[in-house]
């Protein structure tokens, strides 16, 4: 049986200095509650993955404006303008990385595998550094893993096997971050006994702990 604990106890078991991955995009499929959790706790130094920074006054958007980040690997900061505000002064290291990249470095690093070739962004500026590969006569950068020491994802139903199942597009990107990182926490809206088996789409073995 998987380890049931508050959201409160889930923000706390992220230390200062970790990687952290959250699932979701704007509003839809994220961990909400501990997040905020999270961001009531005053740990610092974080890096945050995630497909973009929420809104200045929600659950990520809380960890720029605590200042709790000391750098971000997203793809969307424009509802977010502190995120762009502190990227701009220097006060936060902000990785900008096309979403469909991110989401397949997540996977990569899931899967164990040593990174992903990709056309987006040969030529322009995002190449810069980075191995450039040529595979029949088309040119790819090489997009290494992104791991994480914590992913806190969320699901719409979650028995207590640590099974997890979604609404719609609430899956996005909660399924690959749940195979990247060290410990999984979900945050489920509803907790069940045991999920029908073709309900599962994150299979309770990637999660560690299920807050509530």
């Amino acid at each position: 049986m998987k380890k049931v604990i508050s959201t409160a106890e889930a923000g706390k078991l992220i230390n200062d200095g970790a990687s952290v991955m959250v699932g979701g995009f704007i509003q839809c499929g994220v961990p909400k509650r501990v997040v905020n959790e999270l961001a009531e706790t005053g740990t610092k130094n974080l890096t945050l993955i995630s497909i973009d920074t929420s809104f200045a006054d929600a659950d990520r958007g809380r960890l720029v404006a605590n200042k709790q980040l000391k750098k971000a690997i997203v793809s969307h900061i424009g509802l977010n303008p502190e995120t762009g505000n502190r990227m701009q002064s220097g006060d936060l290291e902000v990785e900008l990385v096309p979403m469909g990249t991110l989401v397949e470095r997540i996977r990569a690093a899931g899967a164990g595998l040593g990174g992903v070739l990709t056309p987006t962004g040969v030529g322009t500026i995002v190449e810069e550094g980075k191995d450039v590969i040529e595979v029949d006569n088309k040119k790819y950068l090489l997009e290494k893993p992104i791991h994480a020491d914590f992913a806190i994802i969320y699901g719409t139903k979650v028995d207590k096997h640590g099974n997890v199942a979604f609404f719609g597009s609430t899956r996005n990107s909660n399924t690959v971050m749940a195979t990247a990182a060290k410990t999984v926490i979900v945050e489920a809206d509803e907790l069940v006994d045991c999920l029908d088996p073709n309900e599962v789409v994150i299979p309770g073995l990637f999660v560690d702990y299920i807050a509530l």
